[in-house]
């Protein structure tokens, strides 16, 4: 139904459950619908995780392992933070939430994908490389250096395979 409401015109918004914007086309596929009625009636799709909110009262510089830096392609000079724990946040460090997301508006190549059947990781590289897609993971890091969360949580909630 909520494709052929999308066909005729109407805006949609639904629930899905992937582990990155890119896999709700094979899961809408794997559900039976077809796959020109697809990629002609998706016009964006939108992943989102909750991460842990540095607490902005004690909130302080942290140095990051090697190991990650290196693992993740992060230069020395990237500052990350923590949150030492206070009153405030009760020791944890941490005080609320914030998202990071990872949007996905298919273009030409996506959708030809997505009618050869194409897997979510396949869709993910061409939607990384042709449409300027920002992954989870990038999101995250971003939200990590910006002093929103900390790098454990962004690298915690997206996919490894980023």
């Amino acid at each position: 139904m909520a494709i052929e409401a999308a066909l005729t015109g109407h805006l949609v918004f639904s629930t899905l459950h992937t582990n990155d914007a890119a896999g709700a086309f094979p899961r809408l596929l794997e559900m039976g619908l077809e796959p020109f009625l697809v990629s002609t009636a998706i016009k964006g799709v939108l992943a989102q995780r909750l991460v842990r909110r540095i607490c902005k009262y004690c909130k302080e510089p942290v140095e990051i392992s090697q190991a990650m830096r290196g693992e993740l392609h992060l230069s020395p000079e990237k500052q990350f933070y923590h949150g030492r724990g206070c009153e405030k946040c009760d020791g944890s460090g941490y005080k609320g939430r914030c998202g990071i997301y990872e949007f996905l508006v298919p273009n030409e190549t996506v959708r030809n994908l997505i009618i050869k059947r194409s897997s979510g990781d396949v869709i993910k590289r061409a939607a990384m490389k042709e449409c300027g897609m920002i992954t989870l993971r990038m999101d995250g890091i971003q939200k990590a250096l910006d002093g929103h969360t900390t790098l454990e949580q962004a690298v915690g909630a997206s996919a490894a395979d980023d």
